[in-house]
């Protein structure tokens, strides 16, 4: 196989990656957290029940692709800094990013509907435990066998409370409105708030 069919292919494999996922969105939007099957995000998506199942184990995983995209990036920004640097400094450089607006319009989306709806608020739980067990395994990674479970568990569930905090922050000041203007707010309380971390909370 050629590098462009290889190429090709993943591309391929990305687009029905966003089919499936955007499907399920949809789906949500317009009936309600579980209120459909896999065999209907299939229809939806133009793929085979089978297909689903060759990409995501489930409809929540479906659900929080955009929140693995988010953290395929901050992971990426977090492996890139240097390893001499301090852990928490890297760690907190990485969140500070710019996130792809789209992936963020949807995190900020599902948010608003977890306020709302039971189900939705344990598919969001779910997106965000996940987050938490693989950004520790990251840390644990870099910081190798002298790594203090107890230290990087703590760390990492502190900057995603902040995380949490901004987006109800978020959610409160903009009513949940999905705009440019509102995208960078919450950007900028998700910065505001892993500075409270970074500082000490100290004012």
């Amino acid at each position: 196989m050629t590098e462009q069919q290889v190429s090709r292919r993943q591309q391929n494999k990305t687009a029905t990656r966003r089919a499936i996922a955007d499907a399920t969105l949809e789906l949500v939007r317009s009936r309600g957290a579980g209120q459909f099957t896999i065999d209907d995000i299939a229809e939806a998506a133009g793929i085979s029940r089978r297909t689903f199942f060759n990409y995501f184990p489930s409809t929540t995983a479906a659900l929080n692709v955009a929140m693995e995209d988010f953290l395929d990036g901050v992971l990426g920004h977090f492996q890139a800094r240097p390893h001499n640097e301090n852990i928490v400094d890297s760690m907190l450089h990485a969140l500070s990013q710019p996130a792809d607006p789209a992936n963020l319009a949807v995190m900020a989306e599902l948010h608003g509907l977890a306020e709302q709806n039971p189900d939705m608020a344990r598919v969001h739980l779910e997106a965000w435990d996940h987050a938490e067990h693989r950004i520790v395994d990251s840390l644990q990674t870099r910081l190798g066998q002298e790594a203090d479970p107890f230290y990087t568990s703590t760390l990492v569930a502190a900057v995603l409370a902040c995380g949490r905090t901004a987006f109800a922050q978020w959610q409160h000041r903009t009513r949940g409105k999905i705009t440019p203007q509102t995208l960078t707010l919450l950007e900028e309380l998700f910065s505001e708030a892993i500075g409270f971390l970074r500082d000490g909370f100290s004012r």
